[in-house]
């Protein structure tokens, strides 16, 4: 509640009701006022038919409790006037007759006459002793009679037997109600009991028609008022009339009629047998339905009248109010727009300025309208050229893309905009004069000239880099950008972009498979996804400029939307020479390091090579002697000569090993059999095991797959490895039966694919951490006389056949027990990965 209503509250509550109702009324705003106005007329023709309604429904309900008391008093007097009671006490008092033997047959035939005589509706009576004989019957209770003689399991009527034995049983009446069929009319029997001196001797059967019921017991009088009928139990019609059952309706709507009823019991059969009464209803009663159609219809026309009423006021209250929005949505939109707003008459004179333009200038409205040129935001010194311009505005000869002017501010501050002009045109269609849209571009000029400052500066960025760099659209030999560098290369036009692209393999315009399709594969793709593509790489050799080129491509979005494709060539030249060289000189390092390997193995190859030419040189002189002396024969000779012919074939496979393992060769990767190359390689190192009493267990898989590989290196790495472990053994001075190395070469799975394993195990003292760490590091050795070379070479060849190399100590407990030096080569695709594979040297 706003601050002045609880200011004006107290004073409110302190005058009369009807001041008070015109206090709030005047508080009200005029739409909640007119709805009030509107709805009070509706409401109280409303609430007048409903009073009505109300009457009127009262007054019906009235008159149907009315009618209801009194059916329902009919209905008791016509249930007393049935007399089966006294019908019942006849029949009883004749019953204790028969038990007492007061009464003989032929006296209860007279008494049975007598009773059917005076009782009409007694349709006949039997006497029926205690064995299901019929002693005598009169009537139409002669046929039950006889049916209840037949034994009880095969007696079509089970109602009558079990009659029969609950009148035994109870010692009381049995009322028994049989309905109508296509033999009998309704009917109802009394099963009287017969005791003679306290024992069973039978009963008393009496049958009583129900329409006789109906015709002697109910009064004319009830039968001439109300609809009146006797039902059993389950609602069954036995005798009488029914009106049919109309739709309950309320009882307080006058035009609708229901039918009073009322049901009881008939004492004393009970609910078993029913009289129901039933109003003949024809009219609406006392209630007239003329008098309430009348007020009905008056009262809807009433209301049909205000509602029109109010959706027509309403109507043109909505007209209004939208008016009312439009033309403040309208202002509130001029006074929202950053764009400044003038309109001119045909004079020349300012009959319009929005919020933004009186912001932008900082003069007010007020002193903007009716003011002619000069206007106060001219500059003084650009009034000539602004003059100028109006006039061409007010002839009509105006620039469509609007025209750039300097313009003062109120403090004498001036910023740049852009005038727009156009023709003001009234609802007739007639030019009443101009109208003026200004954009202050400061900014944007601003801007401008920052971006142009940041082009020159990043094109001398491009101008000064080390690179060749152009830009071409697909499909075109159009140069769109080419930096310095570029130009002096290949020049000013797109052949040397072209021909970048086709060396370095990389397709100027990718196409789909479809070799007939000239349509390119990326129409239709996101600029911003092809902008996002990985670049494509390649190396090349350009004879006219001597050079190695490094050409890398990418798409991009050029500015004016077509695809374009940028190559960026680098001069790696230099970097080639120093690769090429540091292949050399890796090359070198490797046959250094299989020379040094011989040269520390030079004493024991000279013991090696000595027993076979100590052998040749004891069979030669022997055979000289023995041929002065003439004691030889020819066997012997040319056994003597086979077996030196064998040590020489020796000596001669020990240096031609030597000369193939130190032999200066580039690398050559041929399908070798994994068990030669161990078998060499073992061969090659054995002379080094025996010099220092090392011995070698070896085991190598059978079946293994042939490996594409360099097999001198691999025996390299084979024959490094395993001299390395005899001299840690050496060193660690281990009793003969521990100086042990063994060789495993087996087939295993690493990293998902096939491989060969092969592990050297010593028994030395093992890796100390610190050298654990370096181990693989170039020119660093544990030994005094040591180059440092031997393993990192070992790795690098290991590496460059696509395989890894790990070493690691065995514990015996707590204690070092040797190490194990270990690499794998894969085998699966080993032909394509190996040719793509570096080579060791690098």
């Amino acid at each position: 509640m706003p601050l002045t209503d609880l200011i004006s509250l107290p004073s409110a509550l302190s005058l009369p009701p009807v001041e008070q109702a015109k206090h709030w009324w005047k508080r009200q705003h005029p739409h909640r006022q007119d709805r009030l106005a509107m709805l009070a007329p509706l409401v109280a023709v409303l609430l007048f038919f409903a009073a009505i309604v109300t009457a009127f429904g009262y007054l019906r309900a009235e008159e149907f409790d009315r009618e209801q008391e009194a059916v329902q008093r009919d209905v008791e007097y016509t249930q007393q006037r049935l007399r089966l009671l006294e019908r019942q006490e006849q029949l009883t008092r004749l019953a204790r007759e028969v038990s007492n033997r007061e009464l003989d047959i032929e006296d209860f035939r007279s008494r049975a006459a007598s009773m059917l005589n005076q009782y009409p509706e007694i349709q006949g009576l039997a006497w029926i002793d205690e064995r299901h004989r019929v002693r005598v019957g009169t009537g139409t209770a002669i046929h039950p009679a006889a049916v209840s003689r037949a034994p009880a399991d095969q007696s079509p009527h089970l109602e009558n037997d079990r009659a029969y034995a609950s009148a035994k049983l109870s010692n009381q009446p049995i009322y028994l109600q049989r309905l109508r069929d296509s033999e009998f009319a309704p009917l109802m029997q009394i099963y009287f009991p017969l005791n003679e001196r306290n024992r069973f001797s039978g009963v008393l059967l009496a049958e009583l028609s129900v329409d006789g019921l109906y015709r002697y017991g109910v009064p004319d009088e009830v039968t001439a008022r109300y609809a009146i009928s006797l039902l059993d139990a389950n609602g069954a019609l036995l005798a009488g009339t029914v009106i049919p059952t109309r739709k309950v309706s309320s009882y307080w709507l006058p035009w609708t009629t229901r039918n009073n009823a009322y049901s009881m019991p008939v004492s004393p059969v009970g609910s078993g047998l029913l009289v129901r009464g039933q109003a003949y209803r024809a009219s609406l009663g006392v209630i007239g339905s003329g008098l309430f159609w009348l007020v009905g219809t008056l009262s809807v026309m009433t209301a049909w009248m205000l509602i029109a009423n109010w959706r027509h006021t309403r109507r043109r209250l909505q007209a209004q109010q939208a008016l009312v929005a439009e033309t403040n949505f309208r202002r509130a939109m001029e006074n929202s727009m950053l764009t400044g707003m003038r309109a001119m008459d045909l004079q020349g004179r300012i009959t319009y300025v929005n919020a933004a333009f009186c912001q932008m200038t900082g003069w007010h409205e007020s002193e903007l309208i009716g003011s002619s040129a000069p206007f106060p935001y001219w500059p003084e010194s650009d009034r000539e050229l602004l003059a100028s311009k109006l006039e061409e505005e007010l002839s009509g000869k105006f620039t469509p893309g609007g025209f750039q002017v300097r313009v003062k501010r109120r403090d004498g501050s001036t910023f740049d905009a852009r005038l727009y002009v156009a023709p003001l045109i009234d609802a007739m269609g007639t030019q009443t004069g101009w109208v003026t849209s200004m954009t202050d571009i400061t900014e944007p000029n601003r801007v401008r000239e920052q971006l142009s400052a940041s082009h020159q500066r990043f094109t001398a960025v491009l101008e000064a880099l080390d690179a060749s760099i152009s830009v071409a659209p697909l499909g075109s030999d159009e140069l769109l950008f080419a930096n310095k560098l570029y130009r002096q290369w290949f020049g000013t036009q797109a052949n040397g972009h072209l021909q970048l692209v086709a060396e370095a393999g990389v397709p100027s315009s990718p196409t789909t498979d479809d070799s007939d399709d000239s349509v390119d594969s990326l129409a239709g793709l996101p600029t911003d996804a092809i902008a996002d593509t990985e670049t494509e790489s390649g190396e090349i050799y350009d004879s006219a400029l001597g050079k190695w080129l490094e050409v890398r491509t990418r798409y991009l979005s050029w500015v004016d939307g077509r695809l374009a494709q940028m190559v960026i060539a680098t001069d790696i030249t230099s970097r080639r020479l120093a690769e090429e060289q540091a292949a050399t000189q890796s090359e070198r390092a490797a046959n250094s390091s299989r020379l040094i390997t011989m040269g520390e193995m030079a004493s024991s190859v000279a013991h090696e090579l000595n027993q076979p030419l100590t052998a040749i040189n004891n069979y030669c002189n022997g055979m000289v002697s023995r041929i002065k002396s003439k004691q030889i024969t020819e066997e012997d000779l040319l056994g003597a000569l086979d077996k030196t012919a064998r040590q020489a074939q020796r000596a001669g496979q020990i240096i031609q090993r030597i000369r193939s393992f130190v032999k200066r060769s580039e690398p050559n990767r041929t399908p070798s059999d994994v068990s030669v190359m161990v078998s060499e390689a073992i061969e090659l190192a054995d002379i080094e095991l025996r010099r220092r009493n090392v011995r070698l267990n070896h085991y190598v898989a059978a079946r293994l797959p042939t490996m594409l590989v360099d097999p001198i290196l691999i025996e390299q790495v084979l024959v490094n490895l395993l001299r390395n472990a005899a001299e840690s053994i050496d060193t660690a001075q281990r009793p003969t039966a521990q100086r042990l190395v063994e060789l495993r070469v087996v087939p295993t799975r690493i990293e998902g694919q096939s491989a060969i394993d092969f592990s050297v195990r010593d028994s030395g003292k093992g890796l100390a951490p610190e050298v654990m760490a370096r181990l693989y590091e170039a020119f660093f050795s544990t030994k005094a006389d040591g180059m440092g070379i031997g393993l990192s070479l070992c790795r690098s060849i290991v590496e460059s056949h696509l395989g890894r190399m790990t070493a690691e100590n065995i514990y015996n407990g707590a204690e070092v027990a040797g190490c194990r030096f270990s690499f794998w080569i894969p085998v699966a695709d080993i032909g394509t990965l190996a040719l793509e594979a570096p080579s060791p040297s690098t």
